[in-house]
């Protein structure tokens, strides 16, 4: 499962990377809204929420939606400016018919072509199927859609208003923590591209974004089958401080397709994601009950096929074919001692598949 973003033709200098503050104040809110997806910034949304006045609480709650379970195209900048005060201004350019959308798509969970064509402000039953899904999310969800529909000028308004006061209340501190961050991973993306060409600058992105084989197409690696097309716009990668473990993409008809993707630690290095098809192999492989019994009995030490078919009263062809399933999704390994190869559980990836498997749906 993957979005394909189709760059065939594309100059590389339409690969664009860059800093921005919008995008980071709404990792940051995220964190705040979800803080159970980044436990490594417990401490961090702990504090702000303690040091939030009522008044703002209040507000971030009411307008949550727009970035908790996934964020508002709008708060994703295809061109990043270097103030919040400017993207804020543009976002304020966007016709309400597309702003109310992208919020909507957020609040709701529609899908963006089916609350898009027509806009739900002009017509009546993409508007009842809008208040419709936002009804089954909840009341918040339904009151502000209901909002939203009736007076888009005062919702955008009042959102507006409410991120520049998280500027102050706590942006511009954090923000001025990790401006170096960020302008260090820009520079060696740029010297990259420059170099060694978009693959290079890809694969320094996450091992989760690739370039395809013929060179036509990045590859992100999402929960959902997805295309779209960076010609004649570009594409925008926009890196983040806290957005780990998440890699958003902005790829929806009508918007210009944007990757927000997390800098690396500063701390010890982590592991390099795991792909969601190699945590697909290996959850297929253990849904099997005759797996599950060789891998019991791999971990009291290394068994050869027939020691494990003589454990197990199968036979050794049946023995071969599971152990080449496990073999394919690494969960375990194989060493020639003369004329017996045996096999041993490759426990550090089966220990890992928890996490990997959250990072993925994450992700």
């Amino acid at each position: 499962m993957t979005l394909r973003i189709d760059i065939s033709g594309l100059p590389s200098e339409r690969l664009r990377f860059a800093a921005s503050p919008l995008a980071e104040l709404t990792a940051m809110l995220h964190v705040l809204a979800e803080p159970g997806h980044h436990p490594q910034r417990a401490g961090w949304a702990a504090d702000v929420r303690a040091g939030l006045r009522p008044e703002l609480a209040e507000r971030l709650r009411e307008a949550e939606f727009l970035w908790r379970s996934s964020q508002a195209d709008f708060l994703i900048p295809a061109r990043p400016r270097p103030t919040l005060a400017e993207e804020l201004d543009d976002v304020d350019r966007i016709d309400d018919a597309r702003y109310v959308t992208a919020a909507l798509v957020t609040t709701c969970g529609g899908a963006p072509a089916r609350l898009a064509s027509p806009s739900p402000l002009t017509d009546a039953r993409v508007r009842e199927r809008a208040l419709h899904l936002a009804r089954a999310r909840g009341p918040r969800q339904e009151a502000f859609a209901e909002r939203l529909l009736a007076d888009p000028a005062a919702v955008r308004a009042r959102v507006r208003h409410t991120l520049e006061q998280c500027a102050g209340a706590f942006f511009d501190a954090a923000w001025s923590e990790i401006a170096a961050r960020l302008a260090a991973d820009l520079r060696l993306k740029h010297d990259l591209l420059k170099r060694q060409g978009i693959g290079a600058a890809l694969a320094s992105v996450s091992a989760a974004v690739t370039l395809s084989p013929d060179g036509d197409c990045i590859v992100v690696d999402k929960l959902q089958d997805k295309a779209t097309s960076a010609r004649g716009t570009g594409v925008t990668f926009i890196p983040s401080a806290f957005g780990r473990p998440h890699l958003v993409a902005v790829h929806a008809p009508g918007w210009q397709p944007v990757v927000q993707y997390p800098v690396p630690e500063p701390s010890p290095s982590e592991p390099e994601p795991v792909s969601l098809e190699t945590v697909t192999l290996r959850l297929e492989a253990l849904a099997h009950p005759v797996r599950l019994r060789l891998l019991r009995t791999l971990a009291r030490g290394p068994h050869t096929t027939r020691e494990l078919a003589h454990t197990w009263e199968l036979s050794p062809p049946e023995v071969s074919r599971h152990l080449a399933v496990l073999r394919r999704s690494g969960l375990l390994t194989a060493r020639r001692q003369g004329r017996y190869v045996r096999y041993a559980l490759n426990l550090p990836d089966l220990t890992a598949l928890g996490p990997d498997l959250l990072a993925a749906v994450l992700r």
